[in-house]
């Protein structure tokens, strides 16, 4: 994994600043410790810069930028391509590709781009973020993979279009003004992070999963889906579930054995849930080291949050693992808040973020590079008890007779029931949307604008955040072959939620002490086979994970297969009531003296009565006085 970095210029009158670029590129130092690379044009109208961790072909022929053998076309590039061989096998037998690396996957993509232009990207196998200089054409490809497990902003100011694999590095220009996106913010407060491809920066974007964005001669920036996975399913409609079972292990087996790809350590990231297990299980298939597993807990028996470590322990145990955990305290949050802040670049308001940065810190101190992570096995098999709570919602309303839901409706809003979620869910079936928008969403719209301060509540008084959800279910209307609404409910959070809170605080924590994450689940050849399992075999009887259950069963014990399942996560409820609470106070009293953003009593009665909303509120903030003020 990398940091990238980049400039190209439209603007015959500004060129590419050499010193501006390496202090863009060091301000992601963390990202990539093991070198650093610099290339401008000749004509200075075209710059890129690289951070190297080095995971692949450890030589300094593989360094970044780098270009194919006439200096036509340039890269810098961050992540994994797990099919570089095969593709590397396959250019080499067309015999008209000069190689300087033995097994550089950044050399691969180069000579890709070479023989099939941009439609390489569906030979990819992999998580990236990749930036091709064409200068030729003089084209420029930023492109994003598939699950959007890798991230990249641009902003374009001055005839330049400005692009990071963080936003930190791209406001180090001065020109890039510093400046709220309120819209942003609406949505921030109704889903923990903001929908793609806005950020809480005006003017500051990122590319959304799956696409990629081509900025041409003519100075037009266009953005382009290359990959859905409804365009790639094949439905098992006719398929046992036994034959669906004894497929989803061997997918999921060429999932993990495909990103143990590495020339450095590799371990497992922990917490004795079944998707972790799993993970752990089969990464030690053929491993002749033993494997490294990691395990975040807490130094006290909270009743909000009960440590799993015994559970994480039995099963590093049941397979040879080599085991290591750390038991975290208000305190370890507290002490973090700064860093994490800084290492976010716009409000991640998961409080997951706080054990993900000490998970792989301690993955960092035991010498391993790599971890393997769980992220997508709930949302592809049903894992979430909302996800069930959310269909039998959903069954009963469209059960419901139509008079009867419009009486209830109108009886809801003339109570003291009119910002419940049940009027929300009641109003959204009435108006033919889903009642489920996203598993990332925290607020409903009525709820949240009552925390937003009088221009902001006349200023988007008719605004809703269906607006960013809305593109996703016309997409899913239009192609799914199966419009269950369990369907509905991995496609909306495969699109937004995974790419845009749960990968990123994934990638923004681990890249924070420079240890790169890899999502097996997420396998984009996983996903289209994980996606073409029909719904009803993801949840039976009540039985959340059904059929993934039933494929793991023999390889993890029924214990970790059985048990309830619990979240990562950490005591808020507990720790709001100690130092938590009072830090969020004291920022809070601060912020309301010198912006316009929030209603100031509605909010100091949420930090009063120890809201866990309280945490929406201290990201927020703090993020804002470390970017903006």
């Amino acid at each position: 994994m990398c940091g990238i970095v980049g400039i190209v210029s439209k603007n015959s009158s500004i060129k590419v600043d050499r010193n501006l670029l390496l202090k863009m590129r060091d301000t992601m130092i963390h990202r990539g410790p093991d070198g650093a690379g610099i290339w401008i044009s000749e004509n200075e109208m075209v710059g890129f810069a690289h951070r190297r961790l080095s995971i692949v072909d450890l030589s300094d022929s593989a360094s970044q930028p780098m270009s194919n053998e006439d200096d036509r076309i340039w890269i810098t590039f961050n992540g994994e391509i797990y099919n570089h061989q095969e593709i590397r096998a396959e250019l080499k037998a067309k015999g008209n590709h000069q190689w300087k690396t033995h097994h550089s996957d950044t050399e691969v993509i180069i000579h890709a781009y070479e023989e099939w232009g941009i439609d390489f990207i569906q030979k990819l196998r992999g998580q990236f973020a990749i930036a091709i200089w064409d200068s030729v054409k003089q084209e420029l490809f930023l492109i994003r993979d598939r699950s959007g497990i890798k991230p990249i902003y641009y902003t374009y100011t001055d005839g330049r279009l400005i692009f990071a694999s963080e936003i930190k590095a791209i406001v180090e220009d001065a020109s890039v003004k510093r400046k709220v996106n309120e819209e942003s913010f609406f949505h921030y407060l109704s889903f923990l992070t903001v929908p793609a491809p806005q950020t809480l920066f005006d003017n500051i974007f990122k590319i959304p999963s799956g696409s990629y964005l081509k900025f041409s001669t003519d100075n037009k920036i266009c953005v382009k889906k290359y990959w859905d996975v409804l365009d790639n399913l094949q439905p098992m409609k006719k398929v046992s579930e036994e034959d669906i079972s004894t497929l989803l292990m061997e997918n999921l087996r060429d999932a993990v054995k495909s990103h143990k790809m590495s020339d450095v350590p590799v371990g497992v990231f922990l917490s004795g849930g079944i998707d972790s297990s799993t993970n752990t299980a089969l990464f030690s298939e053929g491993e002749k080291e033993v494997v490294k597993t990691f395990t975040i807990g807490y130094d006290k028996a909270y009743a909000s949050y009960k440590n799993e470590t015994n559970y994480a322990k039995k099963v590093a145990d049941l397979f040879g693992a080599e085991y290591h955990e750390k038991l975290l305290s208000v305190d370890d949050l507290i002490d973090f808040l700064p860093r994490m802040v800084y290492l976010q670049d716009e409000p991640l308001a998961d409080p997951v973020c706080v054990p993900l940065y000490y998970v792989s810190e301690l993955a960092k101190k035991n010498n391993v590079t790599v971890c393997q992570v769980g992220e997508g096995a709930d949302e592809l098999f049903c894992g979430y008890s909302s996800f069930a709570k959310s269909l039998k919602i959903n069954s009963f309303l469209k059960k419901s007779p139509y008079q009867l839901k419009n009486i209830a409706y109108d009886v809801l809003l003339n109570s003291r029931y009119k910002f419940s979620a049940k009027t929300e869910f009641l109003r959204r079936h009435l108006l033919g949307q889903p009642t489920f928008w996203s598993g990332a969403e925290y607020h409903s719209d009525s709820e949240k604008k009552n925390l937003l301060s009088d221009r902001l509540k006349w200023n988007f008084k008719d605004y809703t955040s269906w607006d960013v959800i809305s593109p996703y279910y016309i997409d899913f209307l239009n192609k799914s072959p199966d419009k269950n609404f369990l369907n509905w409910m991995t496609y909306v959070d495969l699109n937004f939620r995974l790419p845009e809170l749960l990968l990123m605080r994934v990638d923004k924590m681990s890249m924070g002490v420079s240890i790169e994450t890899r999502v097996p689940f997420l396998d984009y050849k996983f996903v289209e086979f994980a996606m073409s399992i029909p719904a009803e075999s993801k949840i039976k009887n009540g039985v959340l994970k059904s059929v993934l259950k039933n494929s793991v069963r023999g390889l993890l014990p029924d214990e970790i297969i059985d048990r309830p399942k619990q979240g990562f996560g950490i005591p808020m409820i507990e720790w709001l009531f100690q130092k938590l609470g009072s830090r969020i106070h004291d920022e809070a009293v601060s912020f309301l003296k010198k912006t316009d953003l929030f209603d100031g009593p509605e909010l100091m009665k949420i930090i009063a009565n120890h809201d866990q909303r309280s945490w929406i509120v201290l990201n927020f903030i703090m993020w804002y006085n470390e970017f903006i003020d």
